[in-house]
């Protein structure tokens, strides 16, 4: 589905807004808090997917509109259907969307207000980084339903300690910004006045940098972090030798050595 993809109140479900370098897509569903449907989730996978294709974004910011950032699966939804081909293809399409915010070549930051939810929380684990505001709250509540957020705990497991995850997962006790931040699940926290700020400090330092070694760094970043240390080391290795030799990284250390700015150029 494309972006024109309208809500029940004839707006655009997913907004999207670029300027120096970042788009910042907006979840616009605010009256179901966000809830990721699958229509949403269809226009998020598009957007993303030509955003990977445009050498001149080289932030993505994903934020929301409303009260919460966003409230996991679209329950209704959910329950409008009751037969397994219909929820395998809900949780794969689910799947997808986060692998496709981990792939892309441009890093993406999640701008979280409220509460983020089940695939909510998932979508945060899944961005390079996140900002929250003072009162956002996190949480993995399944289990007060009778479902277990297994989806969400793959991408919130890989950002922090398993202990932690779990007391989440079996208890549906929400984690506040602060406790978010020390476990690793947000980069840091900030005022509600302060976020738009706090999120462009990050997308101007990331944007100032040359895209293709973001890009080289991503995508190493990823595929390492869970190789055993020795073959990590040897599969990094062989990255950082491909990646010296790009003009980037040439420049780089030439304007490093002539004390000047470089000038990127994607190569």
């Amino acid at each position: 589905m494309s972006l024109a993809e309208k809500s029940e109140a004839e707006e655009p479900i997913l907004l999207r807004a670029d300027a120096a370098g970042t788009a910042t897509l907006t979840l616009n569903r605010p009256g179901a808090r966000n809830a990721l449907s699958m229509a949403l989730m269809a226009a998020l996978q598009d957007e993303l997917e030509a955003i990977a294709l445009d050498a001149t974004i080289k932030v993505v910011v994903i934020a929301a509109n409303g009260s919460a950032f966003c409230a996991g699966h679209d329950l209704r939804e959910v329950r409008s259907r009751s037969d397994e081909p219909f929820f395998r293809a809900l949780f794969e399409q689910c799947s997808d969307l986060m692998m496709t915010v981990m792939k892309i070549p441009q890093i993406v930051i999640a701008r979280v207000h409220g509460m983020a939810t089940a695939a909510g929380c998932q979508l945060v684990g899944s961005c390079d980084l996140a900002v929250a505001a003072e009162e956002a709250r996190f949480a993995t509540p399944g289990v007060n339903i009778g479902l277990f957020c297994s989806t969400p705990m793959v991408a919130i497991s890989r950002n922090i300690p398993r202990k932690k995850i779990m007391e989440m997962l079996v208890t549906a006790a929400p984690m506040d910004a602060e406790s978010a931040a020390a476990f690793g699940l947000v980069n840091t926290v900030v005022p509600a006045d302060q976020l738009d700020a706090a999120v462009a400090h990050f997308a101007d330092a990331i944007a100032s940098k040359s895209p293709l070694t973001l890009a080289i760094g991503k995508e190493a970043f990823y595929r390492q972090i869970d190789m055993p240390v020795e073959e990590a080391y040897a599969y990094a290795s062989a990255v950082m030798t491909r990646n010296m030799l790009t003009t980037d990284a040439q420049e780089g250390i030439d304007a490093f050595i002539e004390k000047r700015q470089p000038v990127w150029r994607g190569k």
